[in-house]
């Protein structure tokens, strides 16, 4: 077994999107080989209204998918094939936008005004660019969640872990989508098939990944590598990108450490990237802005 090493600890950068929601933007719209299949991933955490309710009014997407993670509040969507619904806490909206999709994202706080959740992008490959779009959208209550001896839990969205398999399925870069909590103080280690990227998202307490990369090599069982200075603490709102390896090590901090851990197999494509549309040449994506421009985006419905 090899744990993998760190390439980068990342703090989420303030941005504003939509009609001016206020989030945090752990990547995106960078080098997008270091995250490949994933594009981006925003932290739409705030308990002020008035820096989220003006939400994501009607817009398209083309060659990607889009998952929507609620721990608070609610999402109200509608889209350009007549879907609509409202996804709460717990709730997780898997989007896969294909050949394009007209829609909304309108979040609105719960009882004391906050809201919380994460929106991750995820490339589609160029045989399922234009593929018909659709929605998996699934409750709270049928992900799974395993609690390890050890008092490690983890809710299961898509993939497979420790037994339990994720409701979401047919995704193309078959990702791994876990949200997990480790006990203060504990040491857990968690497997990732080595073909995968993978990265850690940090949002309550903290912890420190073992680092095996120079000038530290891959630690074994009594390295003490836990009390060495060379493995960075992440904490809130750190994004945490892996090397290659078929496991992550986590030490919890004194508060315990809840992160996503997000894995999914590289596609290895030119990207070819404006706003909300992933094409694969530049032709491409001229050609979709030109169709919507004109009014024949929408390929199915």
């Amino acid at each position: 077994m090899s744990i993998r090493p760190i390439k980068g600890l990342i703090k989420a950068k303030p941005t504003v999107e939509g009609a001016g929601v206020q989030l945090r933007r752990a990547f995106g719209f960078g080098r997008t080989e270091d995250f490949d299949p994933f594009l981006l991933l925003d932290d739409f955490r705030n308990d002020r209204p008035e820096d989220f309710e003006a939400g994501f009014p009607w817009h398209p997407h083309r060659g990607i998918e889009t998952i929507t993670y609620v721990l608070s509040g609610t999402v109200a969507h509608g889209d350009s094939l007549g879907n609509e619904g409202v996804i709460a806490s717990g709730d997780v909206q898997w989007m896969t936008a294909g050949s394009g999709i007209i829609h909304q994202e309108m979040p609105k706080g719960d009882d004391e005004g906050r809201m919380h959740g994460f929106q991750l992008w995820a490339n589609l490959p160029s045989s399922l660019k234009m593929t018909p779009p659709r929605y998996q959208e699934i409750q709270s209550a049928d992900i799974p969640e395993v609690t390890d001896d050890d008092g490690t839990k983890v809710r299961v969205i898509c993939g497979s872990i420790w037994g339990a398999s994720g409701p979401v399925d047919g995704i193309a870069a078959d990702p791994q989508y876990i949200d997990v909590w480790v006990p203060p103080e504990k040491t857990k280690t968690i497997p990732v098939e080595t073909t995968r990227q993978a990265f850690a998202y940090v949002f309550a307490g903290s912890g420190r990944f073992c680092n095996a990369s120079d000038p530290l090599a891959v630690p074994t069982e009594g390295a003490g590598w836990i009390d060495t200075s060379l493995s960075e603490e992440a904490d809130n709102r750190s994004l945490v990108l892996f090397d290659r390896g078929d496991e992550v090590t986590v030490h919890a901090g004194e508060q315990g450490i809840r992160f996503l851990l997000v894995s999914g197999k590289p596609l290895e494509e030119p990207v070819a990237w404006y706003g909300p549309i992933v094409m694969n040449t530049r032709e491409e994506l001229r050609q979709a802005f030109a169709e919507f421009n004109a009014g024949t985006f929408l390929k199915h419905g």
